[in-house]
């Protein structure tokens, strides 16, 4: 069930805020007559810059948030250089690590925190590569060596550096945008010319064509972003090859394939689009990330890494 509860939750999260704001507007425009989506008289330009507005919030609002949503739903222990040596060996190594690689790239220090989770796991998160914070599980660092983790924490500063979390959330605005823009287009023309509404926007017809194209055109444009996830975590795995050394992260990756072949992987579901391994199956294509498999045979093949 966790493939699953994994599409489900990442899908939920980004169609479920534009679904309530939908519904809003709608009630406003509906019952109170304060109009908010512009007419059509003009054209679709109006339509047009709304949806990119509507889109934009919604993205942008989720990236500020990041940090600070992540910390509550992990319940993230942060780490702090005045207590370094009140942690046990392998926290030290964690938080060592990532001091290194932004002094060595310039930026400011990321949050480091550990949270809870028998699930080994790591991510990163943040609005800026100045304002990041990288986690790892309690799980990760009972079950990997210093040079696996290494190689880990490696991977998700190379996120950092190369702000992905930002090229994520623009990514996700374009397609937002998109979405939105053709779900009201679509449910003007159904609740015009089949439900016989002359108002623009406030037919029952209008509102359940744009609930539904939403959700399934939300479905559509995850594809997209979770082949562009896939991509980056490519990347993201040569970045650490280069920080620290290919072998590390190829060390990182078969421990994490081993763990995943002899016990069950207890998914939380929480920012899966952040974290470190995923499966392969039927459902890859909703993956966030390539399968351990691939990811390792991309690793060996690139000599000049």
């Amino acid at each position: 069930m966790s493939i699953f509860k994994r599409i489900f939750l990442f899908l939920a999260t980004n169609i479920a805020i534009i679904l309530v704001v939908t519904v809003i507007i709608f009630v406003l425009e509906r019952f109170f007559h304060i109009r908010i989506t512009p007419s059509l008289a003009g054209g679709y330009s109006g339509l047009f810059i709304f949806a990119l507005i509507f889109g934009f919030v919604g993205s942008f609002l989720s990236l500020a948030i990041s940090r600070w949503m992540a910390k509550r739903m992990y319940k993230i222990q942060l780490l702090s250089e005045s207590r370094l040596m009140d942690y046990d060996a392998k926290s030290q190594l964690v938080y060592t690590i990532v001091v290194k690689i932004a002094r060595q790239n310039g930026i400011d220090m990321p949050e480091v925190g550990v949270y809870e989770s028998n699930d080994p796991n790591a991510f990163a998160t943040g609005p800026t590569k100045n304002r990041a914070l990288v986690a790892v599980s309690t799980g990760l660092l009972s079950s990997m060596t210093p040079a696996e983790i290494e190689g880990v924490i490696a991977h998700e500063m190379s996120h950092i550096l190369s702000g992905d979390m930002v090229t994520m959330t623009l990514l996700q605005w374009v397609l937002n945008t998109f979405v939105i823009f053709f779900a009201r287009v679509i449910g003007h023309i159904v609740d015009s010319y089949v439900f016989k509404n002359e108002r623009e926007w406030t037919g029952w017809g209008y509102m359940l064509s744009v609930l539904l194209l939403e959700m399934l055109l939300g479905i559509l444009a995850s594809l997209v972003l979770m082949a562009f996830s896939r991509y980056r975590e490519y990347r993201a795995d040569e970045g650490s090859a280069r920080s620290v050394g290919k072998d590390k992260m190829i060390q990182a990756l078969k421990r994490l394939q081993y763990i995943t072949a002899n016990q069950e992987i207890v998914d939380d579901g929480k920012l899966s689009t952040f974290k470190i391994h995923s499966e392969k199956g039927y459902f890859s294509l909703f993956m966030s990330h390539p399968s351990l498999t691939d990811r390792i045979a991309n690793l060996e093949s690139r000599y000049d890494l």
